[in-house]
């Protein structure tokens, strides 16, 4: 059993929550550090292009490729029923761009409401304009449309995760590929600025689809590791600055999800736990009668890392 929970340690930057939520007591969480031992660790920064859910995601899966590089995209094609082949895929999320008085920031799709007609009306607008660039595009739902070119092989994109709520000139990229997909949003943005699904959106107190982002590109890989069991209940609460949600997410997983995970190592069965915030991720899993004996063992339980010096690592 492996319980993967991105956002765990979301971390005060430019463009999100300006101060670190507070953590909640995490009885469960500790036991379970006092139990489980680290096993693997990978840090970068937060301006990585892939935040650290994804890099362990990935990992997990056996991917090959850098941040920014993992094909996210594809993968999440084959699970809508589209035959992705030996193409390289890219995902189109559907967005609105929020124009401040010093950026422009990107909300967060969810809170769109769009729903399928909307999205496949939209959807049948901008094709064309891809279409005519070379591109082929695929339906998936309303929030996830699929592109298909040869340049997505190896553009690296940022991740949607790290934008949200961001400026996103930031997260656009300069490289040739990256310069003609800055084109394609602008043709797309002025086309849904005169669509009149959006004046109707508009009219009902909605926010208008004025742009997409693109991202997780690459070819299909297999998946030839365990999957995760990913708990993504606290990605809103960090993505939106609710300090007092993403506590209360917390308080939930540790009554749930690990506290099923703490009864499974208590039974004895493997487990693994991988924690990650805005810089790295963390795993954890039981230390083995042969690495490092008893001794080690008790040291563990006697003085465990403390979850939250823990997840102020991440």
């Amino acid at each position: 059993m492996h319980l993967l929970i991105p956002f765990a340690a979301p971390a005060p930057d430019a463009g999100r929550d300006p101060a670190p939520a507070a953590l909640p007591p995490l009885p469960v969480l500790q036991a379970l550090l006092a139990r489980l031992a680290e096993s693997a660790r990978d840090a970068a920064d937060e301006l990585a292009l892939s935040p650290p859910h994804e890099r362990a995601l990935s990992q997990a899966f056996g991917w090959r490729g850098d941040a920014g590089r993992l094909p996210f995209a594809a993968q999440a094609a084959q699970s809508d029923g589209i035959a992705t082949g030996a193409a390289a895929w890219g995902l189109l999320t559907p967005a609105h761009w929020h124009l401040g008085t010093d950026q422009v920031s990107l909300v967060d799709p969810a809170a769109l409401a769009l729903d399928e007609a909307g999205s496949r009306a939209l959807f049948g607008a901008v094709r064309a304009l891809f279409a005519d660039a070379g591109w082929a595009l695929h339906y998936g739902a309303p929030l996830r449309w699929y592109a298909a070119h040869d340049s997505l092989a190896t553009l690296a994109t940022a991740s949607l995760d790290r934008v949200v709520g961001r400026n996103v000139d930031a997260w656009l990229g300069s490289d040739p590929a990256a310069r003609h997909i800055r084109r394609l949003q602008s043709e797309v943005q002025m086309l849904l600025h005169e669509h009149p699904l959006n004046a109707q959106r508009e009219a009902q107190g909605l926010l208008p689809v004025n742009s997409f982002w693109l991202s997780g590109c690459g070819r299909a890989q297999p998946v030839t590791g365990p999957v995760p069991q990913v708990d993504a209940r606290l990605r809103t609460p960090a993505m939106t600055g609710d300090r007092a949600a993403w506590a209360q997410a917390w308080q939930a997983l540790d009554a749930g999800p690990l506290a099923a995970l703490a009864a499974a190592a208590a039974r004895g069965q493997p487990v693994q736990l991988t924690l990650c915030g805005e810089r790295a991720w963390v795993r954890f899993e039981a230390i083995e009668p042969g690495r490092g004996g008893l001794l080690r063992r008790l040291r563990r339980r006697w003085t465990p890392p403390h979850a939250a010096a823990v997840l102020a690592s991440l």
